[in-house]
């Protein structure tokens, strides 16, 4: 890369930090920070080396979607920015399709010219009034962008009618949804694959089945394992710094799986959930007995029960980069303890991930036009490619 771009590309990756326009997902704020090291000049990266590099995990390559996914919503924080404040700038950062780098491109004159004239004329003193602040204060202003400016959104949306009243009286318990599997042996020395059944969700109930249909006693075993979806994992990332801004700190915020929530843990604390709605387990009953949807033959179907519309996602058969629907799923209620529950939930990893953007977005909380502390459910509908969410609009809201 010449002298010339290096600079270039510097000065609008200065651009993008000052703006906050990552808000405040650490996850953006690494994969923004890795791809702009200069060490790396403009080089791409394997897509294995960003998943360890940058989130700390092997890639698992036979469906792990994590790091497409926030190279997605990199591309289109980019996009906003020079849709907006940045529509005036000269050059521009890109992520090139297929590629995981940053490239910088030069924008026409005519282009910026049409953005130039756009601005309001009372801008211009207050932009050069600004710089000198900002060249005084340049170590006050990164830790405001870094820090404040996260702080406060997060105070904002602890505040709005979702998440008000959470960790307030009680500690807040974090579930992640997860599966029970076990192995097939097919009557061989060890397990040949292994299997997941809706029906069979511990080794106690495998046990049980297994007395049921004798004839399989030793083709299938306990192998003591369990999985959380991907989608499940990068949703409660986005999700946590809400809950510990919520609960008034991480000491008063535990995280287990949906295979470890006890009934007496359902009373004692405030409740988030956050996966696959075929993975509330214990939680299931409490949220469809009040429920205005209920599920359908399958988890990939929710009915509304007082039309009898149904929605069915097809994202469980998506692959590659075909377009699918998915379907989340976003409620609050109180239990018969007085404590609060929030559900955070898709039918799949799109669904999920999406609920997990619209549960820490207070605009997008906003327009559901929630009322008190009352009980409130949304579904949404949500369009990706794969498994990258490409955005979600409400279908039903319930209050």
């Amino acid at each position: 890369m010449s002298e010339q771009r290096s600079e270039a590309l510097a000065t609008q990756v200065a651009r993008i930090r000052e703006s906050g326009i990552l808000g405040r997902s650490h996850g953006l704020a690494r994969l923004f920070d890795y791809l702009a090291d200069p060490a790396r000049g403009g080089r791409t990266q394997r897509e294995a080396d960003v998943a360890q590099d940058v989130f700390g995990r092997e890639l698992d390559l036979s469906g792990d979607a994590s790091v497409r996914v926030y190279v997605h919503r990199l591309r289109k924080k980019l996009d906003d920015f020079y849709a907006g404040p940045g529509a005036s700038e000269p050059h521009r950062l890109v992520i090139p399709v297929g590629e995981y780098r940053l490239d910088v491109t030069e924008v026409s004159a005519e282009v910026v010219a049409v953005a130039t004239k756009t601005r309001p004329r009372w801008l211009w003193p207050a932009v050069a009034a600004a710089t000198l602040l900002l060249a005084a204060n340049a170590g006050a202003w990164w830790w405001v962008a870094q820090e404040a400016a996260p702080s406060r959104e997060l105070a904002r949306t602890a505040a709005s009618p979702l998440w008000a009243g959470i960790g307030r009286d009680r500690p807040v318990i974090v579930v992640v949804g997860d599966y029970y599997i076990f192995g097939d042996t097919d009557y061989g020395d060890g397990p040949k694959r292994m299997i997941r059944a809706f029906e069979i969700n511990s080794p106690a109930d495998l046990d049980a089945w297994l007395m049921d249909n004798p004839q399989l006693q030793g083709r299938y075993i306990d192998l003591d394992t369990y999985y959380t979806p991907v989608g499940a994992t990068l949703a409660l990332r986005e999700i946590m710094p809400l809950v510990r801004q919520s609960a008034g700190g991480i000491d008063r915020v535990r995280v287990i799986t949906a295979s470890h929530l006890t009934p007496d843990l359902m009373k004692s604390a405030d409740i988030v959930y956050v996966g696959y709605l075929s993975a509330l387990r214990m939680l299931q009953e409490p949220v469809f007995e009040r429920s205005r949807f209920a599920i359908g033959s399958t988890y990939d179907e929710l009915i509304d029960r007082k039309t009898g519309q149904s929605f069915v996602s097809g994202a469980g058969t998506a692959s590659g980069d075909r377009p699918n629907r998915d379907y989340g799923y976003l409620a609050r209620f109180q239990g018969p303890a007085g404590n609060h529950f929030i559900i955070v939930a898709g039918n799949r990893d799109i669904g999920v991930m999406q609920m997990a953007e619209v549960a820490t977005d207070p605009g997008a909380l906003a327009r559901l036009k929630i009322q008190g502390e009352g009980a409130v459910e949304a579904l949404y509908e949500v369009d990706g490619v794969g498994r990258t969410a490409l955005g979600a609009k409400p279908v039903i809201a319930a209050r």
